[in-house]
């Protein structure tokens, strides 16, 4: 809203027009804001706009959605930035839980122990109905079970990434720096969950599983982002033109 409110904030729902809004992301753009983000500045407008008048007359018209994400991490470029994560322990145990559980960035940063669960092998992402997007509950390999134990031990705090006694709020610049050790700059933290989907995908685990792993809501978004780095992606169709 310190964005929207200057140039919205005065205007009746009618006086908010076409015209208005690509003004507004011609602006933005010129600014070196990204169509995604301006197309979610507005989405809040329309919200708000909407939750007031549902037959509101205001015309909001949003930039056109952004390709998705394709690039990811090959498995070699996932195993260097794993081995140069590993001089720092918490950047190394979120990289391993990150990629392992597909979590989001978030997820993994506010992970408390409570919600790992050794006895059944499963760690809970997410809390019940509560449950936010894309945190899904997913099982421990018996190496992650030894290394989150081994992580344990050692906590001083209740949650999983920590760093000298405190809860770790941003992994963004230690990643980074490991990042660009490993010859892969470009990579960000929610690289990892990319690619994790990705590599499911290229191993032939089905797209309902996927979803499951990721927390997608509907399979209809994984299939669109993934089923193309599946082996046996329109295989039956190339087929029947042979």
């Amino acid at each position: 809203m310190k964005l929207l409110g200057p140039v919205f904030g005065h205007l009746r729902p009618d006086q908010v027009t076409r015209a208005l809004t690509r003004a507004y992301a011609a602006k933005e753009r010129r600014r070196g804001i990204s169509d995604g983000k301006i197309r979610r500045d507005l989405s809040v407008l329309s919200a708000i706009i909407r939750y007031s008048d549902k037959q509101s007359a205001a015309v909001i018209e949003m930039p056109p959605a952004p390709p998705p994400k394709s690039r990811h991490l090959t498995r070699d470029e996932y195993r260097a930035l794993r081995e140069g994560a590993k001089k720092t322990p918490h950047l190394y145990l979120f990289v391993l839980l990150a990629y392992r559980t597909g979590g989001r960035a978030s997820a993994i940063l506010e992970l408390p122990w409570d919600r790992i669960d050794f006895a059944r092998g499963q760690i809970r992402l997410g809390l019940g109905e509560r449950r936010a997007k894309g945190r899904a509950t997913v099982p421990m390999t018996e190496d992650t079970a030894e290394i989150l134990k081994e992580a344990k031990r050692a906590a001083l705090t209740d949650y999983v990434i920590e760093y000298g006694g405190k809860r770790v709020g941003s992994i963004k610049k230690a990643f980074g720096r490991a990042a660009a050790r490993a010859g892969v700059p470009w990579a960000t933290p929610h690289v990892l969950r990319h690619s994790a989907a990705v590599h499911m995908a290229e191993s032939g685990v089905p797209m309902a599983e996927i979803a499951q792993y990721l927390g997608h809501s509907s399979e209809g978004v994984t299939f669109r982002t993934y089923a193309r780095f599946s082996p046996t992606y329109l295989k039956r169709a190339a087929a029947a033109l042979e």
